[in-house]
């Protein structure tokens, strides 16, 4: 289908082609749903979208259900799942088109499951993935900007993300959120609001942060409304170690490396800060003289082809802020420049700079290079590291493809290069 929709952008002028879209996605929708029956009807689908976060809670409330004895089916990033059955998702596309959709849900059916969990897009909402699809259930796990030049706004991105709810009868939302108010506003049968506090203090969490912890207090309350007991929801949350790519510790001694899919501000805040936090408690093995503090190492970049460009910069800031060594590397260039793409990171580093603050007056210098072969940035920081270090390589995760000019994909896998190049520089 995205191969038809490239032939048919070049044949019709650009005007014309962004007019006739929203047509096409649609009838697309109407299209798959005709084909294989709706079998959505004959589930309890469970929706979460937001902006960071979707992937996790997918998986952990997954886990809850099938922990419980629940015959279930789920699509993330990362992988499609019919009850025993899994598979990685290899299409470089969070939500999958309509026909994908709808037959995945058909085999759901006919394995006979009970729910389905579906990790729902912005972009999948723009273009009606969700149509043609019965949710019961929408839940929330935060908003903050991105995919801005696709949407127009964030307004527009926000409401992008409120269509879901449009469709579900049971909501669950993040109270810690800013945009609450804005989607308790949307009708509901029952509306559940969270917190991180709602997990007491007996629940103990191998999943590292606060937001983990608000990803698994939505997951607490979706399970407890369908039924679930809490010793059985606590026990899986208890048990749940990381999702692949999100917050996922490579190595632990004699120094840390952590790969996160972290790729827009407010998620790479969260992640530095949480790194930044455990360095700060954690004591420093024996280490060269006039060595005092452990190091924050960040391996970082952006995505092209026009994607959220405004984030880059700010993205600099960040890291500025958190990061004792900086490497900017390639991450998906698409069609744009990669130094170009790097120059405008750099950027972020300028602005913080001349910012009048005690704090940052301290900054002399940003210690950072650039190095645009993502193999070789990721050798060079994990070179820097020293015992107590933590490496932290985000933006790619677990994600299977480099994507270059021209649609070209290379195969690729943090995870896997970071254990190839810790084992060259242990011979």
């Amino acid at each position: 289908m995205n191969k038809l929709l490239r032939i048919i952008k070049k044949l019709i002028p650009k005007f014309l082609f962004s007019a006739l879209q929203p047509f096409y996605h649609r009838t697309l929708s109407v299209a798959a749903s005709a084909v294989y029956g709706n079998h959505s009807a004959k589930l309890k689908v469970i929706g979460v979208t937001g902006t960071n976060g979707k992937t996790t809670l997918v998986h952990l409330l997954t886990a809850i259900l099938e922990g419980a004895g629940e015959p279930v089916a789920s699509v993330s990033s990362l992988r499609f799942k019919i009850k025993g059955d899994e598979w990685k998702n290899m299409m470089k596309m969070t939500m999958p088109g309509r026909f994908t959709i709808q037959k995945f849900l058909t085999r759901a059916v006919r394995a006979g499951c009970k729910y389905a969990v579906l990790e729902v897009t912005s972009e999948g909402i723009k273009q009606f993935r969700h149509r043609g699809i019965d949710f019961y259930m929408a839940i929330l796990t935060n908003i903050t900007p991105e995919h801005i030049e696709s949407h127009g706004t964030f307004e527009n991105y926000r409401a992008a993300k409120a269509e879901l709810f449009k469709k579900a009868k049971i909501h669950i939302l993040n109270g810690e959120d800013p945009s609450i108010e804005y989607f308790a506003k949307i009708p509901a049968e029952t509306r559940i609001v969270y917190l991180k506090k709602d997990l007491s203090q007996d629940f103990h969490l191998k999943l590292p942060g606060d937001f983990n912890t608000e990803n698994a207090a939505a997951a607490y309350h979706a399970a407890k409304f369908l039924g679930i007991e809490r010793q059985i929801i606590k026990k899986v949350l208890e048990s749940f170690e990381n999702v692949s790519g999100r917050m996922e510790f490579i190595r632990r001694e004699p120094f840390s490396v952590v790969v996160d899919y972290a790729h827009t501000p407010d998620a790479l805040f969260k992640v530095y800060g949480t790194l930044k936090s455990e360095n700060t408690k954690s004591e420093i093995p024996a280490s060269p003289a006039g060595r005092q503090n452990p190091k924050l190492i960040c391996v970082f970049g952006s995505a092209g082809g026009g994607r959220d460009k405004w984030k880059r910069p700010e993205m600099g800031k960040i890291a500025a802020r958190f990061c004792d060594e900086i490497i900017l590397t390639n991450e998906d260039p698409y069609d744009e420049n990669p130094q170009a793409i790097l120059k405008d990171i750099e950027n972020g580093f300028s602005q913080i700079l001349n910012l009048k603050s005690e704090i940052l007056n301290k900054l002399k210098t940003i210690n950072h290079k650039l190095i645009l072969d993502r193999r070789e940035a990721i050798r060079e920081a994990l070179k820097l590291a020293q015992p107590g270090d933590t490496v932290i390589i985000t933006g790619k995760g677990a994600e299977p493809w480099l994507m270059g000019p021209n649609g070209t994909k290379i195969p690729w896998d943090d995870r896997e290069v970071v254990r190839e190049e810790l084992k060259n520089l242990e011979k």
